[in-house]
């Protein structure tokens, strides 16, 4: 989740009793974040803490599991998706033993407070990360998509005017 530096560096966060949906503005990438105990936590089997995907699952963002701890929402992803590890410069080189935590606090009404930590002991001498922060945008977000000034969709139309014509001849 780290801005390009170019545009399209806006996010959709919606959040239900029991999950927490992440869309990206660009390429509308949406992450389903299941929220539950923290691991660990001795009430965890009881209150249904939600099960990691079988190890051979690997989903395209990774298997990401989401809890409180007061007013942070931290986000533990593993098992990042193999074509992530090699096609992507944050983790180019990285091994299936990823491990990505996020948190997200809300620092005032117009700010959340983005940190992320990036574990892979066989691949880094030790953890490393950083944090951003994500100001609220008062504007609608938009569907994501390259129109090109619509250019070829003239083209195109025109085209096929001409074969029309062609063909009413």
């Amino acid at each position: 989740m780290l801005p390009n530096y170019f545009y399209n560096n806006n996010y959709t966060i919606v959040q239900t009793p029991d999950h927490v949906v992440i869309m990206t503005e660009m390429v509308h990438d949406t992450r389903i974040i299941p929220i539950g105990d923290a691991p660990g936590s001795e009430e965890g089997a009881e209150t249904g803490r939600p099960t990691p995907f079988p190890t051979e699952i690997r989903p395209w963002f990774g298997d990401s599991r989401g809890w409180w701890e007061g007013e942070t929402l931290v986000v533990e992803t593993t098992r990042i998706n193999p074509d992530q590890l090699t096609g992507y410069r944050e983790f180019f080189g990285a091994t299936p033993n990823i491990k990505v935590t996020e948190r997200f606090t809300r620092v005032d009404a117009n700010t959340i407070n983005y940190e992320f930590l990036v574990e892979d002991p066989d691949t880094w001498e030790g953890p490393w990360g950083g944090e951003v922060p994500f100001v609220k945008m008062d504007d609608l977000l938009y569907e994501y998509a390259c129109h090109e000034a619509n250019y070829a969709l003239e083209n195109v139309l025109l085209g096929a005017r001409a074969q029309e014509r062609e063909e009413n001849r």
